[in-house]
C-alpha cells in the first residue's frame, strides 16, 4: 500500500508551545495510572514493572494482578477514553477531555472501588519539581485532543524504529516502553557489568530507586516531548557511567549534537520529521550514539551485538 501523504505529515509537527499545558496534564494522568501498576506489581529490575506499553491506539499497563485475577488500564488516544477492564468480564470507560487532575484522579480511584478492587497509591507526582497532590490539583486541566492525537501518531512512527534497533542486541535489553515518571519512550541496553553507585538527584524520586535503575552499565535512548526548561521535542541518547570522551564522538544524522549540561546526545524531533527518510535518520542516531557509548566504555561487542534478520524469513 502506498500513500501520497507527505512524510512530514506522517511524522506530525509537535511544537511544544502549542500543547505544553495539555502535555503537563496528560503527564500527570499517566502518573496516576502508572502508580496503580507500580502498587500492584512485584518490583522488576530497573523499574520495568512501572512502565506503560505502546498499543495501536495508545498506552497500556498490560495485565496487572489483583486478588481475583487481572485488570488492565488503556489510554485510547484515537477515541480519547481511558478503559479499565478485568478478567471477571467488567469494563468501564472514563472520558479524556479538558478536566482537572483532581477530577481524573477521583474518578479513576472511584471506578476501581466500584469494580471491587482495593487500590491505594502514593498521591503525589514523581520526577517533577514543585508538585501538587493529585487530589488537590485544579491547576492542570487542559486536553487538546488534536495535539494528543499528533503526539500519539509520532509515537507510532518512532516505535517501529526503536523495535528494529532493539533487535540488533543479544545482551540484556529493556522492552521499548514508556516511562510515566519522565514521560518518555525509551529502550535501554546493558553491558552486563556493574555500574558505580548512582548519585540520584531526580526531583521527588528516591535515590535508592535511581540506584537500582542504574545498578549496571547502560546505553539508553528515547524520545521526550520537552518541558519548560527544554521546550522542544527531541530524541536523546546517553550512557551510564559516562566516559569522559563520550560526547566527543561523531554521530549521525546532521543536526544531532551533544548537550554538555544534560550529558547526552540530542536529535531534535523536527530534524527527523523534515528528513527525506525519517526512519533511517532516527535509526542512524540510535546506532551511532550506541557506537559512541560502547567504544568509549569498552563493551564487549562481539558477545552483545547480533544480526538475527535472516530468521525473519524462516
Amino acid at each position: 500500500m502506498t500513500t501520497n501523504e507527505p512524510i512530514s505529515e506522517r511524522w506530525p509537527a509537535l511544537p511544544y508551545a502549542e500543547w505544553s499545558q495539555t502535555l503537563e496534564t496528560l503527564h500527570l494522568w499517566t502518573q496516576i495510572v502508572g502508580k496503580i501498576r507500580l502498587r500492584q506489581t512485584p518490583w522488576i529490575n530497573h523499574s520495568w514493572h512501572v512502565s506503560l506499553y505502546v498499543t495501536p491506539t495508545g498506552l497500556t499497563t498490560g495485565s496487572v494482578p489483583y486478588d481475583r485475577g487481572l485488570f488492565q488500564i488503556d489510554f485510547d488516544f484515537l477515541i480519547h477514553q481511558l478503559t479499565i477492564k478485568t478478567s471477571t468480564d467488567k469494563r468501564v470507560n472514563i472520558g479524556l477531555y479538558p478536566r482537572s487532575v483532581a477530577s481524573f484522579y477521583t474518578e479513576v480511584l472511584d471506578t476501581f472501588r466500584q469494580l471491587g478492587i482495593d487500590i491505594t497509591i502514593q498521591g503525589t507526582p514523581n520526577e517533577l519539581p514543585d508538585v501538587i497532590p493529585f487530589a488537590d490539583d485544579q491547576v492542570h486541566q487542559s486536553y487538546d485532543a488534536e495535539m494528543v492525537g499528533r503526539f500519539w501518531q509520532a509515537i507510532v512512527r518512532m516505535y517501529s524504529v526503536f523495535v528494529r534497533f532493539r533487535a540488533g542486541y543479544t545482551g540484556k535489553c529493556s522492552p521499548v516502553h514508556f516511562f510515566w515518571g519522565s514521560f518518555d519512550l525509551a529502550v535501554t541496553r546493558f553491558s552486563g557489568r556493574r555500574a558505580p553507585l548512582h548519585p540520584g538527584g531526580a526531583p521527588n524520586l528516591s535515590a535508592r530507586v535511581m540506584q537500582e535503575a542504574y545498578s549496571h552499565e547502560v546505553s539508553s535512548a528515547g524520545f521526550w516531548p520537552g518541558n519548560a526548561q527544554f521546550p522542544e521535542a527531541a530524541f536523546y541518547s546517553y550512557c551510564y557511567p559516562t566516559p569522559a570522551d563520550f560526547g566527543q564522538q561523531p554521530v549521525e544524522p546532521a543536526g544531532a549534537y551533544f548537550h554538555p549540561e544534560m550529558g547526552e546526545f540530542i536529535l531534535p524531533y523536527e530534524v527527523v520529521r523534515q528528513s527525506a527518510e525519517p526512519e533511517q535518520a532516527l535509526l542512524a542516531f540510535l546506532q551511532t550514539t550506541y557506537d559512541a557509548a560502547v567504544s568509549t566504555a569498552h563493551w564487549n561487542r562481539d558477545e552483545l551485538d547480533c544480526d538475527l534478520s535472516s530468521y525473519e524469513y524462516q
